[in-house]
C-alpha cells in the first residue's frame, strides 16, 4: 500500500451513509502480490482463487483487477459464485468450480462455458451426459484425493476412472489436480507424501497437465508448481506459510468508529455477564462492530485495537454489534463519537488479530461483513 493509504485514514470521517467503519481494500496490492507469485512460478501459470466473494473482498472487483494483471484462470467453490463472477471477466478468463456441480446445474454450467472440477465418478458421468445433451465437448478438471480425505477421486476408484475415460470424447480434461493439506507447514511430512501420490497419479493418467500448488505450496519449491498453481490467501496479503516474515504485501485495512466514551470507577462490570471488572478508574470506548461484523466473540478480553500506535485492549465480551475497549492509555478527550480506531492495519496484521481470536487469517478475512464502508484503491 502507498504510505498515505496505510498510515492516515483514521483522521478522515466516514461517508455519512451509516457504515460502522471503513474497510480499505488495495486492489493494486492484490495485483502486486499476484505478480510476485507469478514471477516465482514461471514458467508455470498462475491462477487465482476468488471463492467466498474473493475471501470477502468482492469477487467482481478483485477478478477484474486480476484479469487486467494477466490472470486467466479463476477458481470458485460453487457454481453460483461462478455465474456472478463471469460478467466481470468479459469472456477473457476461465472459471473452475472447485466443489463441482450439484445435480441439476450441469446444463446451465455447460451453457455458461464454466468448467467444473469433477470430484467423483458420479459428477463425471453427469457431466458426460450434459455434453451429450448439448452436442459438444465440454471442459473439466479432474480432482484426486492425495491424502486430505476431503474432495477428489479416492485411490481405490482410480482403476474405474481409467475405464470411464476410455473413449470418453465428450469431455476435454484440461488438467488433473489435488489439494495440499499442510502446505502452510513446510516441515510437514504430508507435503512430500502428497507430492509422491500426485506424481503417481500423473503417471497413471499421462498426457494431462497438473495443477497442485496452493498459496503455501508455491513456497514449498518448484517441484510442487507443475503447470498451473492456484494461490488464494497469499493474494489477499495473508501469510502463505507459518513462521517467519510474511512475504506478501498487506491488502486490507479496517478502521471502526467509536459510538460512545465514558469514565467508570473501580469495581464496575463491563459487558455481558460482567466478565470484566475494572480494577481502578477506567476510561472506556464502545466501538461499532462486533461478531456480526467478523470480530469474533473469542476476542473477548483477549483482542485489541489501536489508535496512533497505542494498544487499546478489548475488555469484557464482544457483542453482536459492538465491543468495548480500554482507552485509559490515551490522553483524555482523544477519542469521541465518530473517531476511528485501527482493527487491522500497520500495528495489527490479519495474523495478529487471528492469533488473538484463536483462529486463522482466513476466518477473519472472509468474515468481515458488509456493514463497513468499502473503499477500493487501484
Amino acid at each position: 500500500m502507498d504510505a498515505g493509504l496505510w498510515n492516515s485514514p483514521v483522521g478522515r470521517p466516514l461517508d455519512g451513509e451509516g457504515a460502522s467503519g471503513r474497510l480499505t481494500i488495495d486492489l493494486a496490492a492484490i495485483c502486486r502480490n499476484y505478480g510476485k507469485l507469478a514471477a516465482m512460478l514461471a514458467p508455470a501459470k498462475t491462477g487465482a482463487v476468488v471463492k467466498a466473494d474473493a475471501y470477502g473482498l468482492g469477487a467482481g472487483r478483485v477478478g477484474s483487477a486480476l484479469l487486467a494483471a494477466g490472470c486467466r484462470d479463476f477458481f470458485v467453490a460453487h457454481f453460483g459464485e461462478a455465474m456472478k463472477l463471469k460478467p466481470h471477466l468479459r469472456d477473457a478468463g476461465r472459471i473452475f468450480v472447485l466443489n463441482g456441480l450439484q445435480p441439476g446445474s450441469e446444463a446451465a454450467c455447460a451453457q455458461a462455458g464454466i468448467g467444473p472440477v469433477l470430484n467423483s465418478i458420479e459428477q463425471l458421468r453427469r457431466w458426460r451426459s450434459a455434453a451429450r445433451n448439448c452436442g459438444r465437448v465440454l471442459p473439466a478438471v479432474l480432482q484426486f484425493d492425495t491424502g486430505m480425505s476431503r474432495l477428489g477421486i479416492p485411490p481405490e476408484e482410480r482403476p474405474l476412472l481409467r475405464r470411464e475415460l476410455e473413449g470418453c470424447g465428450e469431455i476435454e480434461i484440461l488438467c488433473v489436480m489435488s489439494h495440499l493439506a499442510c502446505a502452510d507447514d513446510a516441515d510437514s511430512r504430508q507435503n512430500a507424501d502428497q507430492l509422491a501420490e500426485m506424481r503417481k497419479i500423473a503417471a497413471e493418467f499421462p498426457g494431462f497437465d497438473v495443477c497442485f500448488a496452493n498459496s503455501g505450496g508455491i513456497f514449498l519449491g518448484a517441484e510442487y508448481h507443475h503447470v498451473l498453481a492456484r494461490p488464494g490467501i497469499a493474494l489477499y496479503g495473508g501469510a502463505p506459510s507459518g513462521g517467519g516474515a510474511n512475504p506478501m504485501e498487506p491488502v486490507v485495512r479496517l478502521d471502526v468508529a467509536v459510538i460512545q466514551t465514558r469514565t467508570v470507577a473501580a469495581g464496575i462490570p463491563v459487558g455481558y455477564g460482567g466478565t470484566h471488572v475494572t480494577s481502578g478508574e477506567t476510561r472506556l470506548a464502545t466501538i461499532a462492530a462486533g461478531y456480526a461484523d467478523g470480530l469474533l466473540r473469542s476476542l473477548s478480553s483477549r483482542g485489541a485495537v489501536y489508535y496512533d500506535g497505542i494498544r487499546l485492549p478489548v475488555v469484557g465480551r464482544v457483542s453482536m454489534d459492538s465491543m468495548t475497549v480500554d482507552i485509559t492509555a490515551l490522553p483524555p478527550g482523544t477519542l469521541s463519537l465518530g473517531s476511528l480506531v485501527e482493527v487491522v492495519g500497520p500495528h495489527q496484521t490479519l495474523e495478529d488479530l487471528a492469533e488473538a481470536a484463536g483462529t486463522i487469517a482466513y476466518e477473519i478475512l472472509t468474515g468481515l461483513g458488509h456493514r463497513y464502508q468499502r473503499e477500493y484503491h487501484h
